[in-house]
C-alpha cells in the first residue's frame, strides 16, 4: 500500500483574503475581489480590473529577524504564506533537526518583474543615476523557491516549475512523489505569482482578458481576469504527522500530468490532453469514477477553454458529469497563472473542511456547450469525500490533482 501524504498546514494572500480562515469565509460568501488595479498604470490596456492582493504591507507579516531587503513582492508574498502554513502546521520556529530533510517546490511565473519594471523605469527618469539595484537579484521566477530555502535554512529538495498555469498544481504533486520517493520527510509545496505590467500586456494583446470581470462557464463569457496570489502547503506522511499531533486537513491522493502537444496559448479543442489528465489522476489515486463528489474545474471563462474542459468531463465521467457539482473560483479571486493550481488546491481541501462548495459567480446565462452544473447560485453544503482540481495551461500543459478527507479508516473509499 502507498504511504499516504497528507496536508497538516496552508497558508495563502489572494485577491479575496490574506489569510486561510478568511479565505474559507470569503470562499463561502462568494466574495469577488476583482477590482482596479493599483500596482501600475493600466490606462494604455483594454482592461483596467484583475484580483489584486489588497493592504499587503511585508511587515505585517514577516518577522523583523527575516531581511527583506533583496526580495520582490512575489518572494515576499510567498514567504509570507509559507510562515503562516509553517504556524499552522505547529512547524514555527522551524525546528533544526527537521531543515536537512525538508524541501521547498513552488510554481511560479513572473517572479521579480514588477521591481524589474520599476527598476527600468526609474533607470530612464534618472538616466541611469540613483537606480537601486537591489532588487534585481530577485529578477528570477526561482527567486521564491531560493529565498524560502535560503531564509529557513532548508536542506532538501529545491524546484521550480514553470509550465505556467499548472506549474504549482504540478509542485503540489512532485512534492507528494519526492516524499513517497524518500527524497524529502516533510515538504513546503505551491506557487506564487504577482501582477505586473508584462504580464497585463501580454494577456491584453492576446484578446483575453474580460474588460469587466470574469464569468465562467457563462454564454456571454468574454475571457479571464488576471490576478496575484501565493499559496502553500505543509506536506508529510500521515505517520509523521499522527506522531506530532499535527492537525491533517486532507490527503493529496494522486495527479496526472499530460501534454496537448497543440498550440502555445490554446487548449486542444478535442480536449485530448486534459481528459488524459484526470484519467491519469483517478489512475493514480486508486478511485472509480463514481468517487468524485467536485470538481474546480480550471474554468478561466475563455470561450474556448470552458467548452473544452466541459467536454473533458463529460468524456471522462460519462453520464455522471451531469451530476458532479463543477465550479471556477478564478471567478473570485482571478486567474492567479503560476499560483493557480496550489491556490485551487487550497480552495480545495477548504471545501473537504468545510463540507461545502464554493460558487462560481457573475454568471448570468447559460450556454448550451456548457450544460454541468456550475454551481451558480452561491456555495452549496455538501458532504464531500473527494475534489478533483484542474489545471491546463498554456503550451498544454495540463495537471490534475485529487484530494481526500481524511479519514482514520484508510481509504476514501473504504
Amino acid at each position: 500500500m502507498k504511504k499516504r501524504i497528507v496536508i497538516t498546514g496552508l497558508g495563502t494572500l489572494n485577491a479575496i483574503a490574506n489569510n486561510v480562515p478568511d479565505f474559507a469565509v470569503a470562499l463561502q460568501a462568494g466574495a469577488c475581489g476583482i477590482g482596479a488595479i493599483e500596482l501600475f498604470d493600466t490606462a494604455a490596456f483594454s482592461s483596467q480590473t484583475g484580483g489584486q492582493v489588497k493592504n499587503f504591507i511585508p511587515r505585517d507579516y514577516i518577522p523583523r529577524n527575516f531581511s527583506i531587503k533583496r526580495m520582490s513582492r512575489a518572494d515576499m508574498l510567498s514567504f509570507a504564506a509559507t510562515l503562516e502554513a509553517l504556524r499552522d502546521a505547529g512547524l514555527y520556529p522551524l525546528p533544526e533537526e527537521l531543515k536537512e530533510e525538508m524541501g521547498v517546490v513552488i510554481g511560479g511565473g513572473a517572479g521579480g518583474l514588477l521591481e524589474a519594471e520599476n527598476f527600468y523605469g526609474d533607470l530612464l527618469k534618472k538616466n541611469g543615476k540613483n537606480a537601486k539595484f537591489s532588487k534585481l537579484s530577485a529578477l528570477f521566477c526561482a527567486s521564491s523557491a531560493d529565498r524560502i530555502a535560503a531564509t529557513l535554512g532548508l536542506a532538501g529538495p529545491k524546484s521550480t516549475f514553470m509550465t505556467a498555469c499548472s506549474g504549482s498544481a504540478t509542485a503540489l504533486g512532485y512534492a507528494r512523489d519526492l516524499i513517497l520517493n524518500g527524497h524529502a520527510s516533510i515538504m513546503l509545496a505551491g506557487g506564487v505569482e504577482p501582477m505586473c505590467r508584462i504580464t497585463y500586456a501580454a494577456f491584453n494583446a492576446l484578446k483575453s482578458v474580460d474588460p469587466e470581470t470574469c464569468r465562467p462557464f457563462d454564454k456571454n463569457r468574454a475571457g479571464l481576469s488576471l490576478g496575484e496570489a501565493a499559496a502553500i502547503m505543509v506536506l508529510e506522511p500521515l505517520d509523521t504527522a499522527l506522531i506530532r499531533g499535527a492537525k491533517i486537513y486532507g490527503e493529496v491522493l494522486g495527479y496526472g500530468i499530460t501534454c496537448d502537444s497543440y498550440h502555445m496559448t490554446a487548449p486542444d479543442e478535442q480536449a485530448s490532453g486534459a481528459v488524459r489528465s484526470m484519467q491519469a489522476a483517478l489512475k493514480d489515486s486508486g478511485l472509480s469514477l463514481e468517487d468524485i463528489d467536485y470538481i474546480n474545474a480550471h474554468g478561466t471563462a475563455t470561450p474556448i477553454n470552458d467548452v473544452m474542459e466541459t467536454k473533458a468531463i463529460k468524456e471522462v465521467f460519462g453520464k455522471r458529469a451531469y451530476s458532479i457539482p463543477v465550479s471556477s473560483t478564478k471567478s473570485m479571486h482571478a486567474h492567479t497563472l503560476g499560483a493557480a493550481g496550489a491556490l485551487e488546491g487550497i480552495v480545495s481541501v477548504l471545501a473537504l473542511q468545510h463540507d461545502f462548495i464554493p460558487p462560481t459567480i457573475n454568471y448570468q446565462e447559460s450556454d448550451p456547450q456548457c450544460d454541468l452544473d456550475y454551481v451558480t447560485a452561491g456555495s452549496r453544503k455538501a458532504n464531500l469525500r473527494t475534489v478533483l482540481s484542474n489545471s491546463f495551461a498554456f503550451g498544454g500543459n495540463n495537471t490534475t490533482v485529487i484530494f481526500g478527507k481524511y479519514s482514520e479508516r484508510g481509504a476514501v473509499n473504504g
